[in-house]
């Protein structure tokens, strides 16, 4: 194909509509049809990144293969899509910012006042069309995060309104909007879409494609009211209803043509029917599991579940693979004492500490490992997790009573977890962490390569500490094995336990590389030893 052409999904009435499926959803399905596609986020905070952000206000950080911490709906582009992202698939307000800022006190615009527009503006659509113009996609989604009518928005719609203009029929606007039903009148209501679609055009933007979500079955007759009031043709409305499982908003999506309707407002051809077979074994087997399997997810931010989200869905798809349901227990690391641990992890199948930062619920997670090991319970620890395991192992098994990280206590007797040695002199917060795929070496013999049945993968970090190499000799002599190295750092990546069933710590994020399409195998491996303990 020729010239790239670009799509907008934009969103009205409320938030948490769920642009970043919608958007993902139809990616799918142009990808299924043949077409090379990707999907980018425009995020309107003035944060660089979400980076600093504290997950209760934005959920979990995503981290790409190239080192870009980004909003989570990445984590939905890549796993709809099968592909990785990099830093170009998420621009903040702060990064447009500062590269304008940047460019001005360079004096690359030649004395000229700095202004939103055209300056701001010029500089999203430079972003925007970074990924089409590497010749590499056909079709690239843009995301605008927010709700049109939102201040920080604005330059967003506007940068729209001028694409629009300037693409022609290269470039389409899809709205997301709500229909809510209101239960005392048992009527469905248009007026919030009618009030959002109004605002775009305020702003210069017609939709060309409104997808509306509701809760029951809109009608045609609903439908051609949409269509009337908002300027779009009948065959252009969307109904989006509720479905059980995120996975199925594709098929829905393709129920509703959606793809057909994008393709021949872009002057596309359809192509081929959609291959999604390997989606519906997907679902069939996630819908119609032969066990259920409960594993409890250990962790401080646990009352918002979109600040483990990944490692939820990295559970979702092992589940499938092994043809069973995960049960997820939320546990508060905060509220778990060696009186209680026993209460509060029993009778699960599986016990996953999850990743964070700071000293807040770490007594809990230690006594969580510490039930895991001596229970013989399969666990897996994921990044601080590892880190966890490793406190644990030092202070109960090696009798290192004061055994800490140094991250909890600058003056640990045995600092078993360390500073990295490039970290020692970074004072700046934002993106200075070891961050991206970097290379791991499986030894054999061990759980890790049972799951990989590989001698070297490549996983994604984000840390600053480390397992400190001065006591390796003495953990690995009682018992605790390095089971994954760096080859270029020697850095430890992996622990295992080789008299327990299942038990492994992975410094990396193996939940940001699990797809629909390829569940990340330690979390087959993991789910996988989970039923084995259960049956037993």
């Amino acid at each position: 194909m020729g010239t790239t052409k670009y799509i907008f999904v934009t969103g009205g009435v409320t938030s948490s509509l769920g642009k970043g499926i919608l958007a993902s959803s139809l990616a799918k399905l142009l990808q299924a049809r043949g077409y090379s596609v990707t999907i980018q986020k425009l995020d309107p905070y003035i944060n660089v990144d979400p980076g600093t952000l504290n997950p209760y206000e934005h959920g979990e950080c995503y981290v790409t293969e190239d080192g870009a911490e980004t909003d989570l709906d990445l984590g939905h582009y890549e796993r709809f899509l099968n592909a990785p992202t990099s830093q170009g698939n998420n621009v903040t307000t702060g990064r447009i910012y500062q590269s304008v800022i940047n460019k001005e006190r360079r004096g690359d615009y030649l004395g000229k006042t700095v202004q939103i527009i055209p300056h701001i503006t010029d500089e999203i659509k430079r972003r925007i069309k970074i990924l089409g113009s590497k010749g590499k996609y056909d079709i690239v989604i843009t995301e605008i995060g927010g709700t049109v009518g939102d201040i920080e928005s604005l330059p967003y719609v506007e940068t729209v309104r001028q694409l629009k203009w300037e693409l022609g029929n290269d470039a389409l606007v899809v709205h997301l909007t709500l229909v809510p039903f209101l239960a005392a009148s048992g009527e469905l209501k248009t007026k919030p879409t009618q009030h959002s679609v109004k605002l775009l055009l305020e702003n210069g933007v017609q939709p060309d494609v409104l997808v509306l979500r509701t809760e029951h079955d809109l009608g045609l007759n609903i439908r051609r009211k949409v269509a009337l009031f908002c300027n779009v043709d009948i065959d252009s409305v969307v109904q989006s209803v509720d479905v059980p499982t995120i996975y199925d908003v594709p098929l829905k999506m393709r129920e509703q043509k959606l793809d057909q309707t994008v393709l021949r407002k872009l002057d596309l051809e359809e192509g081929k029917e959609p291959e999604l077979k390997a989606w519906n074994d997907f679902l069939s087997k996630l819908k119609n599991p032969k066990s259920e399997t409960e594993i409890a997810l250990v962790g401080k931010y646990v009352e918002l579940h979109d600040a483990y989200k990944s490692i939820t869905e990295a559970m979702i798809h092992a589940g499938a693979m092994n043809e069973t349901k995960v049960k997820v227990r939320w546990v508060h690391s905060e509220e778990v004492t060696a009186d209680n641990v026993a209460e509060k992890l029993g009778g699960v199948d599986g016990i996953l500490v999850a990743p964070g930062f700071g000293h807040r619920g770490i007594e809990g997670k230690i006594e969580a490992v510490k039930h895991a090991r001596e229970n013989k319970v399969p666990f897996l620890g994921i990044c601080l997790g590892m880190q966890i395991s490793v406190i644990e192992f030092a202070r109960n098994v090696l009798g290192l009573t004061n055994a800490n990280s140094v991250e909890m206590n600058e003056k640990a007797q045995y600092p078993v977890i360390d500073l990295m040695e490039a970290q020692k002199g970074v004072t700046e917060k934002g993106g200075t962490m070891r961050l991206g795929a970097y290379d791991c070496q499986v030894k054999k013999d061990t759980n890790l390569f049972g799951a990989y049945k590989a001698a070297e993968v490549k996983e994604r970090h984000r840390h600053r500490y480390e397992f400190n190499n001065d006591f390796l000799e003495q953990f690995e002599n009682a018992g605790m094995k390095a089971s994954g190295i760096n080859p270029d750092t020697g850095l430890v990546e992996a622990v295992e336990i080789a008299e327990h069933p299942w038990f492994v710590g992975v410094q990396f994020h193996p939940e940001y590389s699990s797809t629909v399409l390829n569940p990340h195998p330690l979390f087959v491996a993991f789910v996988g030893a989970a039923m084995s303990n259960k049956n037993n």
